[in-house]
């Protein structure tokens, strides 16, 4: 299958800003399956995004830690906010790993709750769940013009592949390819791909994730674009290595004459 061309996409942050979602489900985790005695027993599950949340996503890559992230903001003391955050980031995973000793967390138990909640709103109101999800129109046209010009398409979500495919088919998004969370790391992914098609770019909003894929020698060759819409800190558009593209979505209508 070398001679199929492949484009690949990273799901949140690239096609779709999920960060309601997050912040709804995550909630509802903290609210139904945490039993934690340190939030509110009249825990709004409805409130507003939390700033401090949007500020620190583009730190996050799994979904288990937006439910860290959100118990803190919650809880009755407000550890985590506007002010305490650059402290919590200035070590994040350590931040996270220390949340989770002290709560005596899992990580496969808080993915599998997040997992249920979202189970839970698809059963009971689909429409307002996929409603939480805001997709990048330009993306989305972006992607079919690929198809239509005789290109593969995959998607790599740090969402359950369930759920990622049913946000895909409502935006009548259909990849030849789709990848969940519990397929394993993205690298992985791809060094598998490589060995079957012919990968012309990989489109992506996490740029530690873009240098691991440089850095290994299986995947050092694919053209890497950092998603300029998507979440990213403010250093993350500084001192790119120059095989990483910044690519802004004004950008996506040139690009198919690049990948060429």
């Amino acid at each position: 299958m070398q001679n199929q061309k492949l484009i690949l996409f990273d799901f949140d942050g690239v096609i779709i800003d999920g960060i309601n979602e997050y912040w709804y489900s995550s909630l509802m985790v903290c609210k139904i399956y945490l039993n934690s005695k340190l939030i509110p027993a009249d825990l709004n599950i409805n409130m507003k995004v939390s700033n401090t949340f949007k500020e620190i996503r583009p730190w996050v890559k799994y979904g288990w830690e937006m439910i860290l992230i959100t118990h803190e903001i919650v809880k009755d003391n407000k550890p985590l906010n506007d002010s305490s955050k650059s402290d919590f980031l200035k070590n994040y995973q350590k931040s996270c790993q220390d949340l989770l000793a002290k709560n005596s967390w899992e990580i496969r138990n808080l993915q599998k709750w997040l997992d249920k909640v979202r189970e839970l709103q698809i059963s009971s109101d689909y429409d307002k769940w996929i409603k939480l999800h805001k997709p990048f129109s330009q993306v989305i046209s972006f992607i079919k013009k690929l198809q239509e010009d005789g290109y593969k398409i995959g998607i790599i979500s740090t969402k359950n592949k369930v759920f990622t495919s049913k946000i895909l088919r409502r935006f009548n998004i259909h990849p030849e390819l789709v990848f969940g969370y519990e397929e394993g790391k993205k690298v992985d992914i791809i060094s598998n791909l490589v060995e079957e098609y012919e990968i012309k770019g990989f489109i992506e909003d996490r740029r530690k994730t873009l240098l691991n894929l440089k850095e290994n020698k299986k995947t050092s060759t694919v053209k890497c674009f950092l998603a300029d819409w998507g979440y990213l800190k403010d250093t993350d558009r500084l001192n790119l290595k120059k095989d990483i593209i910044l690519l802004k979505l004004k950008d996506l209508r040139n690009l198919l004459a690049n990948l060429n």
